[in-house]
């Protein structure tokens, strides 16, 4: 089989039997077209006859190209997938990846919003509108629960129990997981579900919850676009996108004393060493009031 069969079959098993996001399989795609390109150019067509040697040519490829350090180490991470999924699926007797080291990409620092600025930003719409009270009940929806913006926008009506205080979301991989609101958003989401939502409302069978102005699903980069609105009109300089409220909610958690590990529940994090940026986070606020307000600081 060849090569751009392969890695067609291993797109598919990503999407199908993983359960990758369409945006994940799409980035998987990128890279590992621009290897089978790479290797077009040295005449290798066969997967049996790439040996470490090619790897470490398209290492140098990719530095002489000017690719930084966190994309070549994403590319390569998307060859050892593929190649693992060879040597399980197709009898590839040996990973040309297994002693070869990319780079580490060095971790940012998340930006977070302060608590002030927090109230701020969700005090920005005005709430005399149905789409003043949408923006408000998203926004303290996304900073309460720490929802990622899509697993705000794809929200369903019978996904939410305002009475409880919790919304079923569905986080990366298709799974679900309960997420407690706190009372501010349980109020916000309750206001506009009853006077907001249904004078958008065209089709009494769409079951998101937050709709535009056509009454049609709200879409990601829609939301992207309302928060930077109301960050400049909060007077929030910086740049603002819907993460850095999930930022801000794991580590204001963090800060009043919630462990780690719940915090990670409340993220989705598959993983524990995802959530642990967030103690860098702490360290490094901690490090900039010391400078600030240490007499020898």
């Amino acid at each position: 089989m060849s090569l751009d069969l392969l890695v067609d079959e291993y797109l598919s098993t990503l999407a199908v039997e993983r359960g990758y996001s369409s945006k994940t399989v799409e980035a998987y795609a990128v890279d590992l077209k621009d290897f089978l390109s790479f290797l077009e150019g040295q005449g290798v067509l066969d997967p049996k006859e790439i040996i470490p040697a090619h790897i470490l040519l398209f290492l140098s490829d990719m530095r002489k190209r000017g690719l930084v350090e966190e994309t070549i180490a994403r590319k390569l991470s998307a060859l050892r997938g593929f190649f693992s999924f060879l040597v399980l699926e197709h009898g590839l007797s040996e990973n040309p990846l297994t002693l070869i080291e990319g780079p580490r990409p060095r971790r940012k620092i998340p930006l977070v919003l302060s608590v002030e600025e927090v109230k701020r930003l969700l005090e920005a719409p005005d709430t005399s509108s149905p789409l003043g009270l949408r923006d408000r009940a998203m926004l303290e929806l996304c900073y309460s629960s720490g929802l990622r913006v899509s697993e705000l926008v794809s929200l369903l009506v019978f996904d939410t129990n305002i009475q409880v205080g919790y919304v079923k979301v569905r986080g990366k991989g298709a799974k679900e997981r309960l997420v407690p609101m706190g009372e501010y958003a349980k109020e916000a989401l309750d206001l506009y579900l009853k006077k907001g939502r249904p004078r958008l409302l065209r089709n009494n069978d769409e079951a998101h919850v937050f709709l535009n102005k056509r009454g049609r699903p709200l879409t990601r980069q829609r939301f992207w676009q309302i928060i930077k609105e109301y960050a400049l009109k909060a007077g929030l300089s910086f740049r603002i996108t819907p993460h850095v409220l999930r930022h801000s909610f794991a580590t204001h958690l963090l800060e009043r004393g919630a462990d780690l590990r719940t915090v990670q529940m409340l993220l989705g994090h598959a993983s524990l060493s995802t959530t642990q940026i967030y103690t860098h986070v702490q360290a490094e606020t901690l490090r900039r009031v010391h400078a600030l307000y240490h007499p020898r600081g």
